[in-house]
């Protein structure tokens, strides 16, 4: 499969609505920015649950944690709706 290529029925984080669950399938980012959302906990495998998107900051549950992603971020994290 291409880089640019996404398997059927995944999405961006960023398109998930509050209360809803995924599985992340692969993260689309540079080393810099791949390396802070590892350290984030967010990894393929990693189920999130998306706590809030109410136009800023989307906010995920991630290995009991809640965290703050900038929508470009959330763009990058590609993920398997549950």
């Amino acid at each position: 499969m291409a880089q640019n290529e996404r398997p059927r029925g995944v999405v961006t984080l960023d398109v998930m609505p509050p209360g809803s669950r995924a599985r992340v399938v692969r993260i689309d980012a540079g080393t810099r920015a791949l390396r802070r959302i590892i350290e984030m906990g967010i990894t393929p495998g990693t189920v999130v649950e998306v706590v809030g998107s109410y136009g800023g900051p989307i906010l995920v549950r991630v290995r009991g944690v809640v965290l703050a992603l900038g929508r470009g971020v959330a763009r990058k994290i590609l993920v398997e709706p549950l």
